[in-house]
């Protein structure tokens, strides 16, 4: 059954957390316990009815203030296809933990709330999402209900953003008008918009061909994990653990290994259940080769006819994550990409978004939650993509090597490649 994985995003106390949570009861995806939980929990709050936002919203410091704060992720299945669901906060000192959850989506769900119409924040999550690379984006027009079904209100709204998102580059746009409270077009069809003619949200969602993110011409496999059994049945068992980032791959392949560049063909492709024909992204399986080559962990193997790209200097969009220490030119870090490991300095700082002009302007320094382009030298090379031709192959992390602390997350648009 197909994954699909998706974010909701947009402003504060647009509904996020409570359409998660009219999703997961309209489609029969909680338990009993955890509706008298949260049933129990609205009553002693005093308020009117079942609060559903208690089904995503798990911190303590959330429920007080009943608000999003973490990323929390949540799973159900429909006959038609199985879903992960990042509810990310609104806030926008919170932007980071936005940015992580929507990290990994194919799709965004933006909710704008009707009475408001496209706020900042709105408009700063929309962009976020395209910098991330999602390219199907749906707008729920959210608490339609307060605003009595008016489709003018609606039509509105999605000419506002329409008019914004000229400046998203290639991305599909799906409207819906919704009221996560009642239900109304969330999993059934509403009768308080006969004027509306298209899918609900979980019939879009079930629906949608997000396929076309894939890159399937650029086979890319990081190594994880060499796979060498101790015992006399498979004495000369050696294969490579890991998940597919990019392309399919097939036994008698010609790949390349790097950093060593060398040539081989695929032996075999195994999994759990036993050897595959093909593998594809995201299916984690053991790879087998024909020679016995260097390989070990952190270790990239690539299509020998597309390889990616060795640089030692690259170009990012870097969205900063530390509340202790401000990204400066000259300072020092761990690297982390895909599953290499290296250590990295800040050349320079090249400019910071505006996310409400999405222009860049000049700047030397980022702070916690601003997003800034910024190059990079690293101390051995990265075998990179661009962050839009493959979302794993083209981004990585900072890390502090004091704290240990997760700093930055970058997305590579451009590299110094190195001299063969």
């Amino acid at each position: 059954m197909e994954l699909l994985r998706f974010a909701t995003v947009g402003s504060v106390d647009d509904g996020k957390s409570t359409l998660i949570g009219r999703l997961l009861y309209d489609s029969k995806s909680i338990f009993e316990d955890q509706w008298d939980a949260i049933e129990r929990t609205s009553q002693n709050r005093g308020e009117e009815y079942v609060n559903l936002a208690l089904l995503t919203d798990g911190l303590r410091a959330e429920r007080e203030q009943g608000i999003t704060i973490d990323v929390a992720y949540r799973y159900f299945a429909t006959p038609r296809r199985k879903f992960i669901i990042a509810d990310t906060p609104g806030h926008v000192q919170y932007t980071r933990n936005m940015v992580t959850g929507a990290s990994t989506a194919d799709v965004a769900l933006i909710l704008i709330d009707a009475r408001q119409g496209v706020v900042e924040q709105s408009r700063r999550h929309a962009f976020i999402s395209s910098l991330l690379g999602i390219r199907h984006l749906v707008v729920c027009v959210n608490k339609m209900d307060l605003v009595d079904f008016d489709r003018a209100v609606y039509e509105g709204v999605r000419e506002d953003f329409l008019q914004f998102a000229k400046r998203l580059g290639e991305v599909e746009i799906t409207f819906i008008p919704i009221s996560a409270l009642r239900g109304d077009n969330v999993v059934d069809c509403s009768a308080a918009t006969p004027w509306y003619h298209g899918p609900t949200l979980l019939e879009h969602l079930e629906t949608l061909d997000a396929t076309d993110a894939e890159d399937f011409d650029h086979p890319r496999f990081p190594v994880q994990y060499v796979i060498r059994p101790m015992s006399s049945e498979h004495h000369d068992y050696r294969g490579y653990a890991g998940s597919v980032a990019g392309g399919a791959f097939h036994p008698g392949d010609e790949v390349m290994v790097l950093p060593s560049g060398r040539r081989t063909h695929i032996e075999a492709i195994d999994t759990f259940e036993g050897s595959v024909a093909e593998a594809v992204p995201p299916m984690s399986v053991t790879i087998r080769l024909a020679d016995d080559v260097d390989v070990s962990r952190g270790a990239l193997i690539a299509s020998a006819a597309y390889p990616p790209r060795a640089a030692r200097e690259i170009e990012a969009w870097v969205c900063w994550m530390s509340e202790k220490t401000n990204l400066t030119a000259g300072s020092r870090y761990a690297i982390k990409h895909t599953t290499h490991s290296a250590r990295a300095i800040v050349q320079s700082v090249e400019g910071r978004l505006d996310i409400n002009t999405l222009k860049e302007g000049p700047d030397d320094t980022l702070t916690l939650n601003e997003i800034g382009r910024v190059r990079l030298k690293t101390t051995e090379p990265l075998f990179v993509d661009w962050y839009s031709q493959n979302r794993r192959t083209g981004s990585f992390i900072l890390i502090d090597e004091v704290t240990n602390n997760t700093v930055g997350a970058g997305m590579i648009v451009g590299a110094t490649e190195e001299d063969d």
